[in-house]
């Protein structure tokens, strides 16, 4: 019996890859942890591994082959004993009674553990605000055990009403995915009580389709024929989406349209922050290459600070998760990297316990790794809040749109020279003007204003970042 190799999901939220390399060939002996392809998500381009033994048979989806859905069968593996030559490939795309070998992306976490480094512990606050209530009764899944279920399955159970625990899955190690949400629809079962019910009669009145070949990014309702006809035919080149312009597009709309934003912007003076990074990268040790050990950035304490500030200010060092508040013991701080076409934004994990340098060098690594598009999913997923720096392009001020599931982001312009009034007279300092974007159904404007002031503090007394 051949063992099925299924597309796997390298991300909670990928549903299809890019099959970008086969390194194996069909014939070639595989054994448990052979790396056997390359798949490229809409961030990175990931390794995958085997973690079964055997021959491969056949190769299902060629190498360049895009937008291949995850639980897809891409090839096939001869047990010991079989004959890799009498293996065909099945009708349909499916492997009647083949067993089903998952494969892991390299170097990436089983999904139920949590690492050191990876994403830091959370209690959950039961009482969300604006007084919205949880569910009650905790679901069966949430008492007995996680629901393995792709993205996809879960968004179409949600639609049609479907309690996702009561379906039986068809993928990897019984992974519900959407093929099964849509049979329980349509034999009406796995319910979820009355009120869904309706909804799994006629789903599409729930959650109407998108115009057709509408275009991302564009006003709502306009198709991709309609936005053309507003311009000259010939006065502009059409530029297909590549997978990370997509996710960006979707992830921030919906963020724009599902948290309700509202901001808050302080400016800071730098004079002690600068006098103090000049004497710390003095102090830098040498490597055996005679290149400093470290040097500190204004970004670097700008990190730290609002690590910091989050652990000091532990209402605001939360994410919002459906009905209830996640609440986490570290800070963990998500820094936006540009990159040719997008960006990435790596996190920094437990940025309130880590020294400057350590920041800093953790940060030159992801920076240098997001360009060459090597970040693991771990690295760049999660985070409580994020920092995007402009500064650098000699931007005074502008706001910033939050990154689910994080509850906040802060815009960090230009420092400068500016005249302030000190003691009743003109002085000239250095400054910089800092915007706070806040998810209202987390952090209210008091809230907001605590831990933004907080970072104002430790920037205009860094030696506390220090102790």
């Amino acid at each position: 019996m051949p063992i099925n190799v299924l597309m796997p999901a390298l991300s909670p939220t990928m549903e299809k890859g890019n099959l970008a390399k086969w390194l194996k060939k069909e014939g070639d002996a595989i054994k448990s942890g052979d790396v056997i392809a390359e798949i490229e998500t809409d961030k990175a381009t990931m390794e995958v591994e085997a973690v079964d033994e055997g021959v491969l048979a056949k190769i299902l989806v060629a190498e360049g082959t895009a937008d291949v859905p995850v639980n897809e069968l891409i090839a096939l593996i001869a047990e010991e004993g079989e004959d890799p030559k009498g293996i065909q490939a099945p009708a349909g795309g499916a492997a009647s009674g083949a067993k089903t070998a998952p494969v892991e992306p390299k170097g990436t976490p089983d999904e139920n553990a949590a690492p050191d480094g990876a994403h830091a512990a959370y209690a959950r606050v039961d009482t969300a605000p604006e007084g919205a209530k949880p569910g009650g009764t905790a679901h069966p899944a949430e008492a007995g055990g996680r629901v393995f279920s792709s993205p996809l399955a879960r968004r179409i159970a949600k639609q049609g009403g479907v309690d996702i625990a009561a379906v039986k899955g068809s993928g990897p190690h019984g992974r519900v995915i959407a093929k099964d949400v849509q049979a329980a629809i349509e034999g009406g079962t796995a319910k979820a009580g009355a009120a869904p019910a309706k909804a799994a009669e006629a789903p599409a009145a729930k959650a109407p389709a998108p115009a057709p070949k509408a275009a991302a990014g564009a006003p709502a309702g306009l198709s991709l024929e309609q936005v053309k006809g507003f311009y000259e035919k010939g006065a502009y080149e059409e530029v297909p989406l590549d997978g990370m312009r997509k996710t960006i597009a979707k992830r921030l709309t919906e963020a724009m349209q599902v948290a309700p934003h509202f901001y808050l912007t302080v400016d800071c003076e730098l004079d002690a922050l600068m006098k103090l990074r000049e004497t710390l990268n003095a102090s830098s040790g040498k490597d055996k290459d005679g290149k400093p050990l470290f040097k500190l950035s204004v970004n670097d304490f700008v990190i730290k600070a609002m690590g910091l500030a989050l652990t000091r200010v532990p209402a605001a060092n939360a994410v919002w998760a459906e009905d209830r508040i996640l609440r986490f013991k570290h800070a963990e701080v998500g820094v936006a990297v540009a990159i040719d076409g997008g960006l990435f934004t790596p996190v920094i994990r437990k940025a309130d316990q880590k020294t400057l340098s350590a920041i800093s060098n953790e940060m030159k690594d992801f920076a240098g790794r997001a360009r060459a598009k090597k970040l693991k999913p771990e690295e760049y997923q999660g985070g409580v809040t994020s920092v995007s720096n402009l500064g650098m392009f000699g931007i005074k001020h502008f706001t910033a749109v939050i990154n689910p599931p994080q509850s906040t982001i802060l815009a960090v312009g230009a420092g400068e020279k500016r005249v302030v009034v000190k003691d009743g007279a003109p002085a000239v300092v250095q400054a910089m003007t800092c915007t706070l974007s806040c998810d209202h159904r987390v952090l209210d404007g008091a809230l907001g204003a605590e831990l933004i002031s907080a970072f104002k503090g430790l920037i205009e007394n860094p030696m506390g970042m220090l102790v």
